[in-house]
């Protein structure tokens, strides 16, 4: 080994400058290495939730939350991006991302980072949260675990409810092996003749569109470790009662073995940019999804090598794609637990979103939006301030207006029981014109924005698509309203849906202005949207996919050069992922330059942080609880200069070059203020964070003082109340 003295004189020692500090040669921002890939940085996202499953600290049934969503997540990673990587192999692209790999090699290293992931998800479950539930009178049971009472229960609900809904299909001879649905839980049985000794392959797909996943039986006077309780809950797996009861499926035959499986095919699909009916392409589509290419097959691990072998072969899948697991299959099923009544004391206290002060007036506490908003922006926060006395107060107040001439609206994902789309319903039958750009390819909303898409168009409200090649994921409501002998736009613009379901459950921010300028930019959107138009270059605003990276790229730049003149600067951006390669190079330039900047990212992280001579000077920070944190901030610094804008997009190439995009420059120095301090909390955040370090690993936080962590969800809580109760003394 070198010692101290020695490294100056060895020949692979850094050069120095005069005052003998260490030089770092030149590093190529642009190569591949610098760039993480997409694919392995989401793993590391749902590894992170795993963790808050994991984490003791957590409450029981929040934990089982965060296991059930882990659980969903990958779902839907392999329904879309795995599927993806899939299709490039079957088609032989063998080009290289920007990080240097095939699709062909991201899918074996995915595989080796998933399996054991997948395995402690499991163990997880079977061997800390499950054991824990029962402590507290929550059991999932095995059917030979009953009583016979209990077992009696469910052998009259199996004849009731479960048997006539099943169909065993067995193989062989004109019984091709069935075609098995995305999703589907299936019990795969060998079964032998005991005349014959002919031994066949049956599959019982499990009804679990009719009947529950998990059943519960309800035991009544039995005592259990909850004070006072006299109840216990038990949740019987669907398989498990199927299974108690195959001689009734297969009289008089032998159940040599029998094993669950499920099997994830390819959900993802495009609209030509040909099509001229981007609704009836769209319908074509999704009657398609389900015939996908299988991208996943998990099995039971506890079945024999014989069954398994049938399963894999028939399915014709590679080994890779098979995944044995111990256990239930579905982990989905934890939310049927986690809804289980009487154990609130399992799960965090519910959060209640109060009025913002601004919006207060009266015993109703509910002011006149408009009003508000001639006095000034308006910025509401998500879950925190209420998004019925906010966003639907504005539309409600809009349809009912008589001085509201229009009022247009884009719609991505929303819920049926919002009053936000009735409420357009009822402008249109008073005369108002009203427009809803609905986005029919939302994934996984494309069946429910077609049936509302409907119910606009027959109540007389203008319905616009959007263009098949494009994805409309701006959120914005421009309000058009007579005032005296001039027109005036009031708006409301977004960086989550307009979904009241959601806006409880995800931090979003909304920015209700009356800036005239910002209106003249909505308008012309809309209208570039609606109409057949080039698009135009915007005031204020930031749109994609024709301004927004360049936009974004500008203020990197102009934060350099102040930097380069002296200035104190620094930049820090909130988002749910980043991978743009243009905007990750432009982040590495500036710490090159030795701008100071601080990303906070939900998921997907595609820059490297710390790494020397490359982005020494980027910190990343990633933080998840309770509310899932949606919101999309982008502040610049620049000496006295301070430049925040939010919106619906993030830093990725579908947000910048495929999706109608919104991003918009905060000024009024009170809601800006309020941006930044969001990012104060964010970065300072040791409730629920990881930190990126230079090894592409994220590291929990550990808090200062662990008995009283500084947390970002839990202070805005603390806060937005502390705001209410003062509204309330006035």
């Amino acid at each position: 080994m070198l010692d101290d003295d020695a490294i100056s004189d060895h020949p692979d020692a850094a050069p120095t400058d005069a005052g003998g500090v260490a030089v770092l040669p030149a590093v190529d921002p642009t190569a591949p290495e610098h760039f993480v890939n997409r694919e392995l940085s989401w793993v590391d996202f749902d590894r992170r939730v795993l963790e808050l499953a994991q984490d003791p600290h957590t409450r029981l049934l929040e934990r089982a939350k965060f296991a059930a969503i882990f659980a969903s997540n990958l779902d839907e990673f392999f329904m879309i991006r795995v599927a993806g990587l899939h299709a490039k192999v079957w088609a032989e692209n063998r080009r290289r991302g920007p990080d240097g790999r095939t699709a062909d090699q991201v899918l074996d290293e995915l595989r080796e980072k998933l399996e054991p992931l997948v395995q402690e998800h499991a163990a997880t479950v079977d061997h800390d949260i499950l054991p824990a539930l029962r402590e507290h009178g929550i059991r999932l049971a095995r059917h030979d675990e009953l009583d016979p009472e209990q077992q009696a229960v469910l052998k009259e609900r199996f004849q009731n409810r479960i048997y006539p809904v099943l169909t065993p299909l067995a193989v062989g001879l004109g019984r091709p092996f069935p075609y098995i649905s995305n999703l589907s839980l299936n019990l795969g049985v060998l079964v032998r003749d005991p005349d014959t000794r002919q031994t066949v392959f049956a599959r019982i797909k499990l009804p679990t569109e009719v009947v529950d996943r998990l059943e519960e039986v309800v035991v009544e006077g039995t005592q259990t470790a909850e004070p006072g309780a006299t109840r216990e809950h038990v949740f019987v797996p669907l398989e498990e009662i199927v299974e108690a009861h195959l001689d009734q499926l297969f009289p008089g035959m032998e159940i040599l073995d029998r094993g669950m499986f499920r099997v994830t095919r390819d959900a993802d699909f495009e609209i030509s940019d040909d099509a001229d009916d981007v609704k009836r392409a769209l319908e074509a589509e999704l009657r398609n999804r389900r015939f996908g290419e299988i991208v996943r097959v998990e099995i039971d691990g506890s079945v024999s090598g014989a069954l398994r072998t049938e399963i894999v072969e028939q399915l014709g899948v590679e080994e890779r794609q098979v995944y044995d697991l111990p256990g239930l299959l579905d982990l989905t099923a934890l939310w049927q637990v986690v809804k289980v009544p009487g154990h609130n004391e399992l799960l965090e206290a519910p959060w209640r979103a109060v009025t913002h002060p601004r919006l207060r007036e009266g015993d109703d506490q509910q002011a006149d939006v408009f009003a508000a908003m001639r006095r000034g922006d308006v910025l509401v926060h998500h879950p925190y301030d209420s998004f019925h006395t906010s966003v639907e107060r504005f539309l409600d107040q809009a349809a009912a207006d008589r001085d509201v001439l229009a009022i247009k609206m884009t719609v991505y994902r929303t819920n049926a029981d919002s009053t936000l789309l009735p409420a357009l319903v009822r402008a249109s039958e008073k005369g108002k014109q009203t427009v809803a750009l609905v986005e029919l390819k939302a994934r996984f909303d494309e069946q429910a924005n077609i049936k509302w898409a409907q119910v606009l168009e027959d109540t007389g409200v203008h319905v616009v698509y959007g263009h098949p090649a494009l994805k409309t994921h701006a959120k914005v409501i421009l309000v058009v309203r007579r005032e005296g002998e001039k027109v005036r736009h009031y708006l409301h613009i977004g960086t989550g849906n307009y979904h009241a379901k959601t806006a409880n459950l995800y931090t979003d921010f909304g920015l209700f202005t009356r800036d005239q300028v910002l209106g003249a930019d909505v308008a012309d959107l809309f209208n570039q949207l609606t109409g057949f138009a080039k698009p135009g270059a915007f005031r204020k605003a930031l749109v994609a996919p024709n301004g927004l990276r360049d936009g974004l790229l500008e203020q990197i730049e102009r934060t350099v050069e102040a930097h380069r003149a002296g200035q104190p600067t620094r930049i820090r951006l909130k988002m749910n992922s980043i991978v743009d390669r243009a905007s990750i190079h432009a982040l590495y330039r500036a710490s090159q330059a030795g701008v100071p900047i601080d990303i906070n990212v939900r998921g997907i992280c595609c820059l490297r942080a710390g790494v020397p001579g490359l982005s020494e000077t980027i910190r990343v920070r990633s933080v998840l609880g309770r509310f899932l944190e949606h919101s999309r901030i982008y502040a610049f610094e620049r000496g006295d200069e301070k430049i925040a804008l939010m919106g619906s997009a993030d830093i990725m190439e579908r947000n910048l070059d495929n999706r109608v995009e919104l991003v918009v420059p905060v000024s009024d120095p009170a809601a800006r203020d309020e941006l930044l301090d969001a990012l104060d909390r964010a970065f300072t955040d040791e409730d629920g964070s990881w930190e990126l370090g230079a090894d592409d690993r994220w590291h929990r936080v550990a808090p200062q003082d662990p008995e009283n962590p500084r947390g970002l969800q839990r202070g805005l809580m603390e806060l937005h109340a502390s705001r209410a109760r003062e509204a309330d003394q006035e």
